[in-house]
């Protein structure tokens, strides 16, 4: 008997029947079927050991030895049948079924396969027994699969969609690009030798300033990016809530420049992050911010490390803490500068981190400052970020072949431009089985997910003791500025060491902090209401309702179905003008967002909801994006017949939901 990466050793007999793994496995199963008595044990160091016994008198499982976890189900049976199938095709099965009499079955030495019963590469081992009546499932939790994760979550969990990319769409927005591009070229040359005397794509600046970016991000910018610049950076002149005023500009050069009309366009907020709705002037949240300014000020004028450190922020800390159920936390006056500026102060040389693909720049802009060596796994794909990780701890460092120093996981909670969750438990269950270490960007989750709201930690249900580091802001669903990092007491207090935050940026003023600590009152239930439950239970009823809606008209949305970040796919550069204003005219104030921000054919509008939406709002952005989706053929679902709201059964979606 040697090592082995995975032992599993299934025995059935009538009398009495023994299965034992001995030596250093990384995981051993032990499943014993009797119909009088029975015994599993397992001895040595295990990093997981089960041991499942179906008997109808008697049962015993015994796991000697360090395990991390150790697991035993007894079931009663009369009628008793044994089938032991998928193994993965790095370890090592055998599998031995005897009918009456006694049946053993062993693994010896190291093997890359030895099956008995072999059924492709999977990568969880399961041990079935069923009975007339019943059925026992073992699977060890750091195997589990996203499907079986998701078999004992209440129906609100769904699975993220992407409907890929009609290829019609595809080559048409292809194509837009390269027209434009062509175009674009042309008319330099033509400006250049004298000819074109338009100066719809020139700079009106003088041209002795030396230029600010390359020649490629110059033309993408003349020609492609100046024709639609009105629908991007819009000024407000309102607090943005529920609705806001979006002021009018007018230009006279093509988009060079801007001037204000006067004129302010009344508008439903549909473009910013107020999610539990709290960015209001008025109501308790405000009524702290203002006494707070007349006890404190506006500003400390220090940083944390010298004379910026005020006890209300020592209050925030321990109360944020509490409200994620971890040891201690640390706040900064910045939600990107929260990621851009610690995470180096958690990586550095020596050190491998993987980042999604589609994570947030701030998290791709510290990570390149940690110095650590960065490597990217596809969007929520597990199975990637296992190679990944597989290829990490195989051939180590660059050139020198050392074993990494740590290995950090980073990736976000709700994606902002996605509205996908990641798939946590998954993760988790990886970073356990790796030894990795895991950062959860939670900014656009934290508040808004989870019946608690305690972000995709609460939507999963998972221990917050399995994240390392757990990041967020406030600037989403709290209303205010700033962010916030959390974990163990030892890692905090080295962040409030080495942080470069903390070092050189002044601390968070009083009215912010007093705005955080009001709202999380509220949330949690410190206030004597119930107010924070009826704003997180009104964001996810607008959600469902708002995200049925679109795709039962036909448009393709990305996402999951509980996400409040709600992009509707619109593929052509064109379009992306063409739906941010007609939706405005409409008055509708929404973000629409293209290359290079997204791909280069998903470009895209994003919804973002609030708790603030009433349900006529939320009609009205209806009515007006099927008005849209039909001026500019937005319908490109497949899954879909497409379909006028006014055509939609309305008592399905407000007997649901409202």
């Amino acid at each position: 008997m040697g090592p082995a990466t995975e032992s599993t050793a299934v025995t059935v007999d009538s009398t009495k029947s023994t299965a034992t793994s001995m030596g250093p496995a990384t995981e051993s199963t032990a499943v014993t079927v009797d119909s009088t008595k029975s015994t599993a044990t397992s001895m040595g160091p295990a990093t997981e050991s089960t041991a499942v016994t179906v008997d109808s008198t008697k049962s015993t499982a015994t796991s000697m030895g360090p395990a991390t976890e150790s697991i035993a189900t007894t079931v009663s049976l009369t009628t008793k049948s044994t089938e032991t199938t998928i193994v993965p095709a790095t370890e090592s099965t055998a599998t031995t079924v005897g009918p009456t009499m006694q049946s053993t079955a062993t693994t010896m030495g190291p093997t890359t396969e030895s099956t008995v019963t072999t059924m492709g590469t999977v990568v969880m081992s399961t041990t079935t027994t069923t009975d007339s009546t019943t059925t026992v499932s073992s699977t060890t939790p750091s195997e589990c699969s996203q499907s079986e994760l998701l078999k004992d979550l209440p129906t609100t969990h769904t699975t993220d969609d992407f409907e890929e990319t009609p290829t019609s769409a595809a080559v048409i927005t292809v194509l837009g690009y390269a027209l434009l591009s062509v175009l674009g070229w042309l008319r330099d040359f033509l400006r250049n030798i004298g000819i074109e005397k338009k100066t719809t794509a020139q700079d009106p600046n003088p041209k002795d300033f030396v230029p600010l970016y390359q020649s490629y991000e110059c033309f993408y910018t003349r020609n492609l990016y100046t024709r639609i610049r009105d629908v991007f950076n819009q000024p407000i002149a309102s607090v943005a809530g529920a609705t806001v005023q979006v002021m009018e500009r007018l230009s006279d050069d093509y988009n060079w420049t801007f001037k204000f009309s006067g004129k302010k366009l009344p508008s439903i907020n549909l473009g910013s992050y107020n999610y539990l709705g709290f960015a209001e002037n008025s109501g308790p949240c405000s009524e702290q911010a203002i006494k707070s300014i007349e006890k404190y000020g506006v500003t400390t004028g220090s940083t944390r490390h010298e004379l910026g450190t005020q006890q209300y922020m020592k209050d925030l800390e321990s109360l944020m803490a509490d409200y994620l159920n971890v040891e201690d936390c640390i706040t900064f006056g910045m939600g990107f500068a929260t990621n851009a500026l610690n995470i180096p102060a958690l990586a550095g040389k020596g050190d491998l981190i993987l980042s999604d693909k589609l994570n947030h720049t701030s998290l791709i802009l510290g990570a390149r400052l940690s110095g650590a060596v960065i490597r990217t796994f596809n969007h929520n794909d597990v199975k990637d970020l296992e190679i990944q990780l597989r290829k990490a701890i195989i051939h180590g460092q660059p050139r020198t072949c050392r074993p990494w120093k740590k290995i950090l996981i980073i990736v976000e909670g709700v994606y902002s431009m996605e509205g996908s969750f990641c798939n946590l438990p998954e993760i988790i269950a990886l970073k356990k089985k790796y030894k990795a270490y895991l950062y959860v960007d939670e900014a656009h989750s934290i508040g808004a997910i989870g019946s608690r709201g305690r972000g995709v930690v609460d939507y999963w249900n998972v221990n917050p003791n399995d994240i390392d580091i757990h990041m967020g802001t406030f600037t989403k669903s709290f209303g205010s500025a700033g962010g916030y990092i959390a974990g163990k007491k030892f890692l905090i207090d080295h962040i409030r060491i080495y942080t470069h935050s903390g070092c050189y940026s002044t601390s968070m003023s009083a009215p912010v902090v007093y705005q955080i600590i009001s709202a999380l009152n509220i949330i949690m239930g410190r206030d004597g209401t119930n107010d924070g439950q009826k704003r997180i239970q009104q964001l996810a009823c607008n959600v469902r309702y708002f995200r049925r809606q679109l795709v039962d008209m036909g448009f393709i949305v990305y996402g999951n179905d509980n996400s409040p970040v709600v992009p509707v796919m619109i593929f052509m550069p064109a379009k992306i003008a063409a739906v941010n204003r007609e939706m405005l005219k409409r008055g509708c104030a929404v973000v629409t967002v293209g290359f290079p921000a997204t791909l280069l054919t998903e470009s895209r509008v994003r919804f973002c909801l609030s708790a603030g939406h009433t349900k006529d709002m939320l009609d009205h952005a209806l009515q007006a994006m099927d008005d849209v989706g039909y001026l500019v053929s937005l319908r490109y679902s497949k899954r879909n017949h497409p379909r006028r709201w006014n055509e939609l059964n309305r008592a399905d979606y407000d007997k649901e939901y409202f």
